[in-house]
């Protein structure tokens, strides 16, 4: 007898509330699959066409200002973007997956995208010269460690030898975009947001990813969604501003 097929995602702590919502499907759900499929020269051109990013994103008196890169390159016909897990030692987002970034050093960095860049270099040994920064995207403000992320979207011409600094990264990775852009790997959940949060929402559309053998979710996974959506083409609905995390 076959065993049974072993069930997608990690083992990400994920702080769900006992009465989330199942969501709806990713915006993309109805697209012909040639209409998924890209080149990383169709993911540049259309990059470079976005227009400059709204910065609508949730903040409190307490948030900090980080930065992130979306690293994509091509290998074998298909655009990947390259991941990062945590380390379960981190004082925050442990064993989640994410970007390489993190905060903004006024100090050193001249402005976020220089910030993306050095944590990227920092984190994964991804040499600012040979990413060429296409599109920034969007600012979205995370609910939970008070965090305004400002994602930048990198083209790498080659796939890229990379190695992780383990104080900060536990495992880098790449996932193709059409394992991304497959409906059945996408989860949507609406979770309801207790009034004592003071925050000025009551609903929090959560976005996940369940890989092979992670889970991406939160602020990442809303990135990738809003990414995702431009370079296919499609609304990706009323928008929110904040993520979880």
């Amino acid at each position: 007898m076959a065993e049974p097929a072993r069930p997608r995602g990690g083992s990400q702590r994920i702080p769900r509330p006992v009465d989330y919502e199942i969501g709806g499907p990713p915006p993309w759900a109805s697209l012909p699959p040639e209409r998924l499929a890209l080149s990383l020269a169709e993911v540049r051109a259309r990059c470079l066409a976005l227009p400059e990013p709204a910065d609508r994103a949730y903040r409190t008196d307490g948030s900090r200002e980080a930065a992130v890169l979306i690293p994509l390159f091509e290998s074998r016909g298909e655009v990947r973007v390259v991941l990062t897990k945590r380390p379960e030692s981190m004082p925050s987002h442990r064993g989640e997956i994410v970007f390489p970034g993190g905060t903004i050093q006024p100090a050193v960095d001249a402005d976020p995208q220089a910030a993306a860049c050095r944590e990227a270099y920092e984190e994964i040994g991804l040499a600012p010269e040979v990413v060429e920064v296409v599109a920034a995207l969007d600012p979205l403000g995370t609910v939970g460690s008070q965090f305004v992320i400002h994602p930048f979207v990198g083209i790498i011409d080659q796939p890229p030898a990379l190695r992780r600094d383990p104080r900060e990264v536990d495992r880098v990775f790449d996932v193709a975009l059409a394992e991304l852009l497959d409906p059945a790997n996408y989860r949507e959940e609406r979770w309801t947001i207790p009034p004592a949060a003071g925050l000025p929402f009551r609903e929090l559309a959560v976005t996940f990813f369940e890989l092979d053998d992670e889970t991406v979710w939160g602020a990442t996974a809303r990135i990738l969604r809003g990414l995702l959506t431009r370079l296919v083409g499609v609304d990706d609905g009323p928008g929110f501003t904040a993520a979880t995390g």
